[in-house]
């Protein structure tokens, strides 16, 4: 891992997400619906790309600002040449509204009208209803690989590797070991309770988790998918009297909530009310828009919040680079950062590492060849290597903690082992 990796520390958790360029003619006339055609030796047309997002939502949780990181982080390749001499058309990303039919109705829309080569970013946690259409078509796709639709799927990638492997599989011990950094070296005796919504994402999450934490000496006395996942709960009593119960009749000593912004604020703020002492933590509300709000502020004061990325805090020379980029793609000054906007770049990143590598004459199937053996380390999400992240995850991060009116950095970025997925 590359020193600066070592000496930085952030965001993310614990899915993600055709073939073909612009304007290439078809490899066959019974090449899959949607397909992009192979371009010929030396082609210069654009390589097409979009993405679906859930920039919209209806418990009002955005993550729009995906489409503007990968945006920059194509904008930056075309500065630098393009891949292999050709530019990339990002044409954008689609609005899902986190619903899983217009999930669907966005990623054929992509496939079948817009011919893009590869669907990136993909963020919105109702990919899965369209990832075997995604394989049949043999579209490319890239996200966060929070959920199955990234692990082991031909055409899916998340950047990070698969975070909720099957059997066979492995789970980083990231979360698990920076919490126990936090609390000073030694978990033994420690008592976690795992909480998520009731979704895809939630569900896998909490089996991750459960396996995740035994191994660092944390015992699961609580863990639990009942949180309804497209509306926020208006009463919390239900899950916080389990919870401040759970312990042998007593408060967990760590309460870790997978689940997105709107539902850890109104949990944490139900805990504090309850008089809950121990850690709060979740792995989605590093973003400094969420200080703007007194309800959101207030909510997450001193919660630890997990991040798998390097944080914005650093001044390393790629964090520099995506920091100017954001605001050249912005068309106006950015001084405020998110994990969106890490999803995006990072997922672009990704797409540009391997298509380049596909060499001068790209294809989906010289993509997919140099999908299958892809490994290098990339400052801001640490070591990337295929076909391993089909299957396992890459087990880096730091925490960041909110006090007052900034994050402060509570356990430094550190790669941690892994663990069998039983």
């Amino acid at each position: 891992m590359p020193r600066l990796l070592r000496a930085a520390g952030l965001v993310l958790v614990p899915v993600l997400l055709v073939a073909g360029c612009n304007s290439s003619t078809a490899k066959k006339s019974d090449a899959p619906q949607g397909s992009q055609a192979a371009s010929g030796p030396g082609s210069t047309d654009p390589i097409k790309i979009g993405g679906v997002v859930s920039k919209t939502s209806a418990s009002g949780y955005t993550k729009k600002d995906t489409d503007l990181g990968a945006k920059a982080r194509f904008m930056l390749a075309n500065d630098e040449g393009g891949v292999n001499g050709r530019k990339i058309d990002y044409i954008g990303a689609e609005d899902d509204g986190q619903d899983p039919a217009r999930t669907v109705t966005a990623v054929r829309k992509l496939v079948q009208q817009d011919k893009v080569f590869a669907v990136v970013p993909v963020n919105t946690t109702t990919i899965s209803g369209s990832a075997d259409f995604l394989q049949q078509n043999k579209v490319p796709y890239i996200g966060w690989g929070t959920l199955p639709a990234f692990c082991q799927k031909e055409y899916g990638m998340g950047y990070n590797g698969c975070l909720v492997p099957g059997p066979g599989g492995s789970v980083n011990t990231s979360w698990p070991g920076l919490i126990t950094a936090v609390l000073g070296g030694n978990a033994q005796g420690k008592s976690v309770a795992l909480i998520s919504q009731d979704t895809d994402a939630g569900k896998f999450g909490l089996r991750t988790y459960q396996v995740a934490f035994p191994p660092g000496g944390f015992t699961v006395s609580y863990a639990k998918a009942t949180v309804p996942g497209q509306t926020v709960p208006t009463d919390w009593s239900p899950w916080v009297n389990e919870i401040m119960s759970s312990n042998n009749g007593k408060a967990p000593d760590v309460v870790v909530s997978i689940m997105q912004t709107p539902a850890n604020i109104g949990l944490f703020t139900a805990l504090k009310r309850a008089g809950y002492q121990g850690m709060l933590t979740d792995a989605t509300d590093y973003d400094p828009a969420l200080l703007k709000q007194a309800s959101s502020k207030d909510a997450l004061q001193d919660v630890q919040v997990f991040v798998q990325n390097m944080p914005f805090e650093s001044d390393a020379p790629d964090m520099a680079k995506f920091k100017e980029y954001i605001s050249k793609a912005n068309g106006s000054p950015v001084t405020e950062w998110n994990q969106s906007m890490m999803v995006g770049w990072n997922s672009a990143d990704l797409f540009v590492s391997i298509a380049r590598k596909a060499g001068p004459n790209l294809t989906v199937d010289s993509y997919q060849a140099a999908a299958q053996n892809f490994q290098d380390s990339y400052a801001l999400v640490g070591d990337r290597k295929f076909p391993q992240g089909r299957k396992d995850s890459f087990g880096c991060g730091a925490m960041v903690q909110l006090k007052s009116d900034q994050y402060r950095i509570t356990a430094p970025y550190k790669c941690y082992p892994t663990v069998p997925f039983t």
